[in-house]
């Protein structure tokens, strides 16, 4: 469980990139066909959303939490002190590396073992197509009729291995609001978020 960050010259230890990479597309096919399976009538359309839901940033980071992943990880001492064990970019992207892991180690049987054990249940709670914050927030905007959000990258900033973007999001004449995340979606999403908390809607 080594972060980009670790101090891991000369150690023989490499770091969590690529097993976040392979991580990531395991978990997406085991939740596609979960959700195929689960809901066996629903569209393309209905089951992309609750995909996006069951793989999202936030859902890793609490399942990483639950079994205290955290307290693994091998960081920097600057990103150790930072709170680093606590950060949901770095807990997501370490539980996409254990799935990886699982998978080189023990194949499918063992990845599918640890997802039934923490996504069974997040599976059963989509039975209602779950909306993000851009979703909400383009149909309010047509419903409203004016127009469509605009998104745009304001500001970068941090190390390569922890970026912070700064997204605007502008909307008709309304004055544009920001939001930030250690990738572009996610600060898309929280700059929808706050554009609809703005418009008095709650996501």
């Amino acid at each position: 469980m080594t972060h980009a960050s670790a101090e891991t010259k000369g150690a023989g230890l490499a770091d969590n990139e690529r097993l976040e990479f392979l991580g990531d597309r395991v978990l997406g096919l085991m939740t596609a066909e979960a959700l195929l399976k689960a809901f066996q009538k629903a569209s393309e359309g209905e089951i992309a959303p609750r995909l996006n839901a069951l793989v999202r940033r936030e859902t890793l980071a609490a399942v990483a939490e639950e079994i205290g992943l955290g307290e693994c990880l091998v960081l920097s001492h600057g990103e150790d002190q930072s709170g680093g064990r606590k950060k949901s970019a770095l807990l997501a992207d370490a539980c996409e590396a254990l799935i990886a892991a699982l998978y080189k180690d023990g194949g499918m049987r063992a990845a599918k073992r640890f997802f039934d054990a923490y996504w069974s249940e997040r599976l059963v709670q989509t039975t209602e197509v779950p909306r993000d914050a851009k979703t909400r927030l383009q149909e309010w905007a047509q419903a409203e009729g004016i127009g469509i959000p605009v998104y745009k990258e304001v500001a970068r900033s941090g190390p390569d291995h922890a970026p912070l973007f700064t997204i605007q999001v502008s909307v008709g004449d309304r004055d544009p609001v920001q939001g930030k995340g250690a990738s572009k979606r996610d600060a898309e999403q929280e700059a929808a978020t706050q554009a609809l908390a703005t418009a008095g809607i709650i996501v």
